[in-house]
């Protein structure tokens, strides 16, 4: 039995943070950063039957083209993807009254639809991103991926930047999703793809210096930028993505992270239309969803 120290419930039973029960998230889960994307993804639902609020964690619930579907906010952060992922698989996985893990388990849904920087020069402003690997730079992930062999791609990270000469702040981990089956979508072949990385905040962690100096200095982020293996590269940076995939994977779920670039890190410019970009982001992911064509 788990310790109720361990999950923790409110009076009604709902899980602590999120405050929510079972039987109120859609096996299909659409996570965004901001609270009020919330609103503007469910405001196309063809009818809401839930709508929750706890903290920066907003729920809403309801259905379009007869598709379940949940959106919730995670706020921004790997720490608060720690909560969200693990309290959303105790609603399905876990009997919230007797504290036990299920025999039969439920495998979830996760599409991300985030705004994130992009980190090559090439990659224009306002575009989209599917994140095939995320390289994990926030730390989150050493308290569950600490065993087995590492990905392939963090071997090749780890030379390349040996042959620069730099070493990044934190040991770094590389992760890849299990994708869902709404993938498959035509449309979704037509993303660019690339490696994520998410990094631990917003300024130092991504290089940027205010008053105070960044540990991620401009050699680092070059060689970052110049890597590449297996077809692919450092594409972006954003602070969610690894969470998201790395909790998925080794609860058993599926997962996909599509980002819209309204920062171009490499040149230094930044969307002049932020809100229309976002505003098409929701609507590609909502036809991911329901298949619409």
């Amino acid at each position: 039995m788990i310790a109720g120290s361990e999950l923790i419930l409110r009076p009604d039973g709902s899980v602590y943070h999120l405050h929510l029960l079972p039987g109120q998230v859609a096996e299909k889960i659409i996570t965004v950063g901001d609270p009020e994307r919330v609103h503007q993804v469910s405001r196309r639902f063809d009818r809401v039957e839930l709508k929750v609020e706890a903290r920066e964690f907003v729920t809403h619930t309801g259905e379009l083209d007869g598709e379940r579907i949940t959106v919730l906010s995670t706020g921004i952060g790997t720490d608060n993807v720690d909560i969200v992922i693990n309290e959303l698989d105790a609603l399905f996985n876990i009997d919230l009254r007797t504290r036990e893990v299920k025999d039969e388990l439920t495998s979830l849904d996760f599409l991300r639809l985030g705004t994130s920087g992009s980190f090559q020069s090439d990659l224009p402003l306002d575009s989209f991103l599917l994140s095939h690997a995320a390289l994990a730079l926030d730390g989150l992930l050493h308290y569950y991926l600490n065993q087995g062999e590492p990905d392939p791609l963090v071997i090749a990270l780890t030379d390349h930047l040996d042959d620069e000469g730099v070493t990044l702040p934190v040991p770094p981990l590389v992760v890849r999703p299990h994708l869902p089956v709404f993938m498959n979508h035509p449309a979704a072949a037509e993303l660019a793809a690339g490696i994520t990385l998410t990094a631990a905040g917003f300024y130092a962690p991504q290089g940027r210096s205010l008053r105070l100096p960044s540990g991620m200095t401009p050699k680092i982020l070059n060689a970052l930028r110049t890597f590449s293996d297996e077809d692919l590269r450092i594409t972006n940076i954003e602070m969610e993505t690894s969470g998201i995939y790395g909790l998925t994977r080794l609860l058993g779920h599926r997962a996909a992270s599509i980002s819209a670039l309204l920062a171009n890190r490499a040149l230094g410019t930044f969307s002049k239309q932020p809100a229309e970009t976002v505003e098409s982001l929701i609507d590609l992911g909502l036809r991911l969803l329901t298949d619409r064509q």
